[in-house]
C-alpha cells in the first residue's frame, strides 16, 4: 500500500540514463530559479514603505531614490554572478567561490548561510503567498499556518516528482504573474499620464521631512534589498541547465535581472504616486490593484497570480538547496545521504529535509512573514559579500584577460553587499541576532561531521589501519526460547558453518522450568550444548549479554570469534508483527554495538 501511494504521488522510477532528460531549458529555468527573486517584488517595496511610515507618509517620496540604490545593487550582483557562472561552471555558487578563494571556514559560513536561507526562502515565500490569499479572502486569515503547511507539502511532493515535471507545472503561474504585473504597471502608468490619478495623493519629490535621518534611510534601503534574495540561485544550479550550461545560465540570469528591475521600479513608482500606505490586513500590491482596477476580475487575477508566485517562489529553494547540500555532503561536511539521487533522479533527501524544516519554521513563527524577512535577507547578504570578496581574490591572484574590469564589478558588489549586511545588523539587530549564534554553531557542526568522516576513512583504509587479527576458530551462541521449528532451523544453519562449538542459551524466569527444559533438550538435540540462565528480574537481555561477555573474553584469548545467531520468525503479514514481542530485534540492536561479537539473524518465514 505504501509503495502504491508513493508511485501515485511521485511517479515511476527513472533510469540513471534518463538524467539528461531532466535538464532545464532557459524558459523553464527562468520560471523556477528566478521565481524567488521575482516574487520579492510583492513584498520588497512594502518593506521600504514600512520603514518610512514610521516617520510619516510625506517621507514616502524617499522610496524613489532608495529604489534607485536597490537597482544599482541589483546590477552589480547580476554582473558579479554572471562572472561566477563562467568562472565556476559546475555550480556551487558562493560556497565553492568562498571555499576556494578565502578558505574552508568562509566557505562553510557561506554554505551554512545559504542552507538556512533556502529553508527561510520556502517559509517566507509560502507565508507571503498565504498572506496574499487571505488579503483577498479575509475569512481565511485565522488559517494562515495550516494553509502554509499544506502548500509546503504540495511543493515537496511536486519536486520529488523531478525537476522537469515541477518546472513544467510551475512555469505557467510565474509567467502569468509577470504578465499580470506588466498589465498592472502599464495601466497604472497610463492612468497617471492621462491625469486619472490625483497628484495630491503623494508628496512631491524633495519635500522636507521632519525627523528623517541617514540611519533610517539605510534601514529602508536594507529592507528594500530583501527584494534581491534569490539572485544567487542560478549560479548554484548550473548543473540543472541543458548544455551549454554556463551560457544558458548566464542568459537566464540577465533575463531575470531585467524583469526584476522593471517590476520592482514599477511597483515602487505606483505605490508612491497612488500614496499607498502599508496595512496589516492588505498588501501594497493588493492596494495598487484595487486603486487601478477596482475589485473586479483583473484585481483577483493579479492577487491570484501574486499568491501563486509567492508560494511557488519557494521552488527556488527546492531547486538550489539539494544541489548545495550535495556539494557540502560531497566535501564531507554534512550527511552523505544528501548525495543520493531518488527514484526521479532528484536529490530527494535534500528535498524532504527542506520541506520538513520549512514547516517547522512556519509553525514556530506562526506564519508571520515580516518576522522572517530580516533574518532571511541578512542570510543572503553574508554569502553575497563572501562570494564577491572571493572573486576579488581570484582576479588578483590569476590576473586573466580583462581582469581589471572584472575586479571593479566584484569590488562594487562586495562593498554594497557588505554595507547592506552591516545595515541589517545595526538597524535590525533585535531580529537578526540569531545569525550570530547559529552560523558559528553550523560551522562547528560541519567540522565535527568532517572529522567523523575522516576518522572513519582512516580506520577503514587498508593502508593506514591496523592489520586484522587472524581468526583461529568460531564459537556460536544461539539464544533459544523453546523447542520449535524456528530454533531447529537456526541450529541446522549453525551446524552447517563448521563451528568449533555451538552453545544454545535458554533464559528462564522460573526455577521449575529449567530442569524440564533441559530434559526435553537432551532428547531433542543431544549433540548441542545447552546453557540455562536464570533471570531474577524477568529480563532476557541482562543475563544473556553477561554470558556472551564471559564467552567473548575467554574466546579472545585464543583468537576465537563469537557469533550470536538469533532465530527469528517472520509473520506472513507485516501487521502481525505488532502481536509479538520482537525479542530478537531487541537482542540484535543491543549486541550490534558490542565489540568483537558477530550478530546474525536466521529468518523462519511463516506460511499462514
Amino acid at each position: 500500500m505504501i509503495s502504491a501511494i508513493k508511485r501515485f504521488l511521485i511517479g515511476r522510477p527513472l533510469k540513471s540514463t534518463e538524467l539528461g532528460e531532466q535538464k532545464l531549458n532557459k524558459k523553464k529555468a527562468l520560471a523556477i530559479l528566478s521565481s524567488d527573486a521575482l516574487s520579492s517584488v510583492a513584498y520588497g517595496p512594502e518593506q521600504i514603505l514600512l520603514v518610512l511610515f514610521t516617520i510619516s507618509t510625506v517621507a514616502f517620496w524617499y522610496s524613489i531614490p532608495i529604489a534607485i540604490g536597490v537597482l544599482i545593487l541589483l546590477s552589480a550582483l547580476i554582473l558579479s554572478y554572471r562572472q561566477i557562472i563562467f568562472a565556476y561552471p559546475h555550480g556551487g555558487g558562493a560556497y565553492v567561490v568562498s571555499k576556494e578563494n578565502l578558505g574552508v571556514n568562509p566557505g562553510l559560513i557561506a554554505g551554512g548561510s545559504l542552507l538556512v536561507d533556502y529553508i527561510l526562502t520556502v517559509a517566507v515565500s509560502v507565508s507571503a503567498g498565504t498572506d496574499a490569499i487571505t488579503s483577498a479572502f479575509p475569512n481565511l486569515h485565522s488559517y494562515n499556518v495550516l494553509i502554509a503547511c499544506i502548500l509546503v507539502m504540495f511543493l515537496t511532493i511536486l519536486n520529488l516528482r523531478g525537476i522537469t515535471e515541477s518546472a513544467t507545472v510551475l512555469a505557467y503561474p510565474v509567467y502569468l504573474f509577470v504578465l499580470a504585473l506588466f498589465i498592472l504597471i502599464g495601466v497604472g502608468v497610463y492612468h497617471i499620464i492621462t491625469g486619472g490619478v490625483s497628484p495630491d495623493l503623494h508628496a512631491p519629490i524633495g519635500t522636507p521631512v521632519t525627523g528623517i535621518t541617514l540611519f533610517l534611510l539605510l534601514k529602508a534601503f536594507a529592507s528594500g534589498s530583501s527584494a534581491l534574495t534569490g539572485v544567487e540561485a542560478i549560479s548554484n544550479a548550473i548543473p540543472n541547465f541543458k548544455d551549454p550550461g554556463p551560457k544558458n545560465a548566464a542568459k537566464t540570469l540577465m533575463a531575470m535581472g531585467i524583469l526584476l528591475a522593471i517590476l520592482f521600479s514599477g511597483i515602487i513608482y505606483l505605490a508612491y504616486y497612488f500614496g499607498i500606505s502599508p496595512k496589516v490586513e492588505e498588501t501594497v500590491v493588493s492596494q495598487i490593484a484595487s486603486e487601478t482596477f477596482g475589485r473586479n476580475f483583473m484585481y483577483f487575477f493579479i492577487q491570484g497570480t501574486t499568491a501563486l508566485i509567492l508560494v511557488l517562489a519557494a521552488n527556488t529553494g527546492y531547486s538550489a538547496f539539494p544541489l548545495l547540500a550535495f556539494n557540502l555532503a560531497k566535501d564531507k561536511y554534512i550527511a552523505r545521504m544528501f548525495t543520493i539521487r531518488g527514484d526521479r533522479l532528484g536529490y530527494s533527501n535534500g528535498i524532504i529535509f527542506l520541506g520538513v524544516a520549512s514547516i517547522l519554521l512556519i509553525i514556530a513563527f506562526e506564519g508571520q512573514t515580516e518576522q522572517l524577512i530580516p533574518l532571511y535577507a541578512v542570510g543572503v547578504f553574508i554569502p553575497f559579500t563572501l562570494s564577491q570578496t572571493g572573486m576579488l581574490v581570484k582576479w588578483i591572484r590569476e590576473k586573466p584577460k580583462g581582469w581589471i574590469v572584472k575586479l571593479i564589478i566584484n569590488l562594487v558588489g562586495a562593498l554594497i553587499s557588505f554595507l547592506v549586511m552591516l545595515t541589517f545588523f545595526i538597524t535590525k539587530f533585535g531580529q537578526v541576532w540569531p545569525v550570530l549564534i547559529f552560523l558559528p554553531m553550523l560551522v562547528f557542526i560541519f567540522h565535527r561531521i568532517n572529522n567523523h568522516y575522516e576518522a572513519v576513512g582512516n580506520q577503514l583504509r587498508i593502508t593506514t589501519c591496523e592489520p586484522a587479527t587472524p581468526i583461529e576458530g568460531n564459537v556460536i551462541i544461539v539464544p533459544v526460547a523453546g523447542i520449535t521449528h524456528v530454533v531447529e532451523n537456526s541450529l541446522n544453519y549453525a551446524k552447517s558453518l563448521s563451528a568449533d562449538q555451538i552453545i544454545a542459551v535458554y533464559v528462564s524466569f522460573e526455577r521449575k522450568d529449567e530442569k524440564a527444559f533441559e530434559e526435553k533438550w537432551k532428547k531433542w538435540q543431544p549433540d548441542v550444548r545447552l546453557v540455562t540462565l536464570h533471570s531474577h528480574y524477568r529480563s532476557i537481555i541482562q543475563p544473556l549479554t553477561k554470558f556472551i561477555d564471559i564467552v567473548e573474553h575467554k574466546a579472545s584469548e585464543s583468537n576465537y570469534r563469537v557469533t550470536v545467531l538469533i532465530p527469528q520468525f517472520i509473520p506472513k503479514k507485516s501487521w502481525h508483527n505488532i502481536l509479538h514481542n520482537q525479542s530478537s530485534l531487541l537482542i540484535r540492536a543491543i549486541l550490534l554495538y558490542r565489540r568483537d561479537v558477530i550478530v546474525t539473524t536466521v529468518p523462519f518465514h511463516l506460511k499462514e
